[in-house]
Order: structure tokens, then C-alpha cells, then sequence
């Protein structure tokens, strides 16, 4: 009997889920710059231990430091200028003592997305999501999660980046999006999400629900971080505004986190 109950308990566990651009190392950010913030990052994403994390913005060297902070999440994904370290990342970090990873991969958001470093609608940037099909060892369905940073320029570029996510995700289910949308909850880009079936995990509750800080810790102004669910429901979710043991920002965006039933 005892070990049905532990049996249903484990199969019950929800997942945390976390979406966080960390912001690329870039030495021009003065006082928060990455050095002077990495050793935070890692003892802040210890203590909130999400099963699953959506970076963006990371840079190889920016990822080298996390592993070896946090050896317990394994990594995927690639460089978006090369395919393989150069540039940055949409990397999804996930537990190693809780998932296993079927298949994943990357896709660039152009014309040709399976050329590393192509662009095509618009974005001076490469754009990129990775892609992954997690096993929960705990039991319970596979899992896919998508992670992508959209343009911060181009509109065109958001709302075609966003069909070919719906495209290539299919009738997959169930399904986590976490990303930096470049783009709040009004936007056609973000509603066309919601359109395809996805919810909003947390759906923006006031004007002070901005997650672009700009190493201010600005609330004001659109949720453009997001977690989005298909086949999943949110119990709880929620912005965290983190700061250094200096008392500056964390990163110049803020987190989303969700807490998510799953069996």
C-alpha cells in the first residue's frame, strides 16, 4: 500500500519551469557585467532548482560557467551564428536525475532553417529555436519543450518566427514554450500563440508586470517573457525581480517561473 501512495505521489509531481534571459556577456555592461553577476546567477538558479530552464541570450562561455556551478542540469542546444558554439544560445538546461532526452535540435527562424546562421524576414539578427523531447523518469508522458528569443526590431520577422514555431510544432502535445518574444501580450505575434491553443502561463496581471529591466529593475512596460502550455495547466506561476549580492539586477530581464501539473 505505502508503495502505491509513493508510486502516485511521484507520478503527481508538477514540474517548475523557468524562462530567463540572462543577458550575453558583454563587458561594455559596466558594474553588471557578467563577472560581476555569474556567481549570483548560479546560486540563484540553485536555490530555485527549476526542473527545466529556458536561457536566453547565453553565450558558450556564459554556459561553461553554469555547468560547472550546476552539474546537476544537462544542457541543449548550439551557437546560433555557427551551429555549433559561436553566438548565442536558446539553450534549454534540464535535471539530469529527472529526465532523459529522446531527441532534440535547433531550427533557424528564415527561409532555411536548418542553415546555421540564416535570416530572412527582416531581423539584422539570427534568430533560433532549440528544441527538445524530454522522458520524466518519474513516470508519466514524454514531454517536448521549445525555446526561442525573437527579434527585438522586427515585426514581420516576430509573427513569421512565430508561425514556423506553430508549424514545426505541430499536433505535438504536451508541450512548454519559453522564450523572450520581444513583444508583449497585445502583440499579433504573442496572440497568434494563444490563437494555436497555447495559454499564457501567467497571463499579465497590471502595468508593473514588465519583464525588461534594463539592470534597472523597471517594472512598468509589457511581459515580453513568456511560458506558454499546451496540453499542460499551470498551478501557479509567477515574475521573480532577483538581485546580486550587490543589490544590482540579476540580469536586465526578469524571470518567469511556473509550476506545472504533470502526469
Amino acid at each position: 500500500m505505502i508503495a502505491k501512495v509513493l508510486l502516485f505521489a511521484a507520478l503527481q509531481s508538477p514540474l517548475n519551469v523557468m524562462s530567463y534571459n540572462i543577458r550575453y556577456d558583454n563587458p561594455n555592461d559596466g558594474p553588471d557585467a557578467w563577472p560581476n553577476r555569474r556567481a549570483d546567477m548560479v546560486s540563484y538558479l540553485r536555490g530555485r532548482s527549476p526542473d527545466i530552464i529556458g536561457l536566453q541570450e547565453a553565450l558558450r562561455r556564459q554556459l561553461d560557467f553554469l555547468a560547472a556551478g550546476l552539474p546537476e542540469y544537462g544542457e541543449i542546444g548550439v551557437g546560433r551564428d555557427d551551429g555549433a558554439t559561436a553566438g548565442e544560445y536558446a539553450a534549454i538546461l534540464y535535471r539530469r536525475d529527472r529526465f532523459d532526452v529522446l531527441d532534440s535540435g535547433t531550427f533557424w527562424f528564415s527561409d532555411t532553417p536548418a542553415v546555421p546562421g540564416s535570416r530572412s524576414w527582416g531581423n539584422n539578427v539570427t534568430r533560433i529555436c532549440t528544441w527538445a523531447k524530454l522522458r520524466d523518469r518519474r513516470g508519466g508522458d514524454s514531454l517536448w519543450v521549445y525555446n526561442v528569443h525573437l527579434d527585438h526590431e522586427s515585426q514581420p520577422s516576430r509573427e513569421r518566427s512565430v508561425a514556423a514555431l506553430i508549424q514545426a510544432i505541430g499536433n505535438r502535445t504536451p508541450v512548454i514554450v519559453t522564450g523572450d518574444f520581444n513583444a508583449g501580450p497585445a502583440n499579433p505575434a504573442v496572440r497568434a500563440m494563444t490563437a494555436a491553443g497555447f495559454e499564457d502561463s501567467y497571463p499579465s496581471r497590471d502595468s508593473l508586470d514588465g519583464t525588461f529591466n534594463g539592470f534597472r529593475g523597471d517594472r512598468a512596460g509589457a511581459k515580453i517573457d513568456f511560458i506558454f502550455l499546451r496540453g499542460l495547466a499551470a498551478r501557479e506561476s509567477r515574475i521573480e525581480r532577483p538581485v546580486t549580492s550587490a543589490g544590482r539586477q540579476l540580469s536586465d530581464h526578469f524571470p518567469v517561473i511556473a509550476v506545472i501539473d504533470y502526469r
